[in-house]
């Protein structure tokens, strides 16, 4: 699907039961906790994806063995008790923040150099307070390009055997451009057989991706303390393996749940419930706030949007669920006044400066809008016909692919990026469509 991505506007509301593909956040997360455990793990309901992917090239090209049945959605690796199969290696992370920020936190304790490389892309993306704390524990990082960012070379600490008698290794971490950095820490703490305690220096001390890393390092047997301040891993932690069900990617059903939304329609999104731990859950809690019927039913949730699509204004803060600043982006224009989100500044600092580019493409269409460092207001307008680019990030072209719906003539450049996380994503929109 190289050209570009037109999509059909529909002339009455949508009517929609979906299947979306495992969570992208957990599917990583699952992926290192299993390499990091004691045996062999089987991970149900994995989502394959470049990111995915590029994580999972990676855990072959460390040594570990990986068994892999995408038709089956399942992966099963055998860790090795927080060794690393090989003391020398190449990976190559992509785009993927995820893999970036955890492998390298995994490579920095183990024993052995490793090159990691990246994509164009992820070279740009902030790296350097994670690197600060595990140079400050003794990891050695030889910058390959830009200093501060991938490519580097890297020499772990090498990991202790079970402790007796030790304090925990402290160290000091600012969270405010990435919660990956915090999460890629206690994802490898039982590496560090003394014990962990991490102060987190920045305003922002807790968020939605942070709480899915400790309720899974939880699940796996590891315990994650959090006093407001201070995160902290008891010594000689270590992960059980076993069977592990991932949840489906609620990131992604929140498009479908938008869609019902902006044409006063009806989404259900196969298995996925309140019960899942993903923070943007959120949204949907807020898609009810603007009067879409909301309802769990026995194979899903199902929302309803009001008449018309026509949502009111509102100014809400997306902090905690900033995945879907695009989503509420891209139906704002229909709604019966201004929409203001707030607190989003790190989204700059993602696959691309997120907020920049909608305003960019929301003003290609003729829709008025407002940027600020960390806001954005969206006033209300019919879109009119365009391209809209997208960045190479998947979220700007499944996003606005809504505006699409109700807007004659919209076309999304590069659908293809969907790759990163839901590679179906344009196909399951035509056969919605029909």
């Amino acid at each position: 699907m190289s050209e570009n991505y037109k999509v059909k506007k529909l002339d009455k509301p949508i009517d929609w039961t979906v299947e979306v593909p495992g969570s992208k956040s957990m599917t990583n997360r699952a992926l290192l906790i299993a390499a990091l455990a004691e045996g062999r793990t089987l991970l149900k309901g994995v989502l394959f994806s470049d990111d995915s992917r590029y994580f999972l090239s990676s855990l072959q090209s460390l040594g570990f063995q990986v068994e892999i049945d995408e038709a089956a959605r399942e992966v099963a690796i055998t860790g090795l008790n927080g060794r690393i199969p090989v003391e020398s290696g190449e990976i190559y992370v992509g785009s993927a923040g995820t893999a970036a920020r955890f492998l390298t936190a995994m490579l920095a304790m183990a024993k052995g150099t490793y090159v990691i490389q990246a994509s164009e892309q992820m070279k740009k993306r902030p790296m350097k307070p994670l690197f600060d704390v595990l140079t400050g524990m003794g990891a050695q990082i030889t910058y390959l390009e830009e200093e501060g960012f991938l490519p580097i070379q890297i020499t772990g600490i090498g990991s202790e055997e079970n402790v007796t008698e030790a304090k925990p290794r402290k160290v000091q971490l600012d969270i405010s451009k990435s919660t990956q950095f915090l999460s890629a820490l206690m994802l490898i703490s039982p590496m560090i057989k003394e014990g962990l305690e991490i102060e987190i220096t920045s305003e922002k001390k807790d968020g939605s991706y942070i709480r899915i890393t400790r309720k899974m390092v939880s699940q796996f047997g590891v315990q994650v303390d959090f006093d407001g301040s201070y995160y902290r891993i008891g010594a000689n932690a270590s992960y059980h393996a076993g069977e592990y069900q991932i949840e489906p990617d609620v990131s992604a059903a929140c498009y479908f749940y938008a869609a019902a939304a902006v044409t006063g329609g009806r989404a259900l999104v196969k298995n996925v419930t309140w019960e899942c731990m993903q923070g943007d859950l959120k949204f949907i809690s807020l898609l009810e706030k603007l009067g879409c019927k909301v309802e769990q039913k026995a194979d899903g949730i199902e929302v309803v949007g009001v008449e018309n699509g026509r949502i009111p204004s509102i100014t809400v803060d997306m902090n905690d669920f900033s995945d879907q600043t695009m989503t509420f982006a891209a139906i704002a224009p229909f709604a019966e006044g201004a929409i203001r989100i707030e607190n989003i500044g790190h989204i700059r600092l993602q696959e691309s400066d997120r907020i920049h580019a909608i305003v960019t493409e929301l003003t290609r269409l003729g829709i008025r809008c407002e940027e600020e460092d960390s806001a954005i207001t969206i006033y209300p307008g019919m879109p009119k016909a365009g391209i809209v680019q997208t960045y190479d990030d998947h979220r700007m072209a499944m996003a606005f692919s809504l505006i699409g719906l109700k807007a004659d003539g919209i076309e999304i450049a590069n659908p293809e990026c969907c790759r990163k996380t839901f590679e179906e994503y344009f196909m399951v929109l035509d056969e919605l469509t029909k």
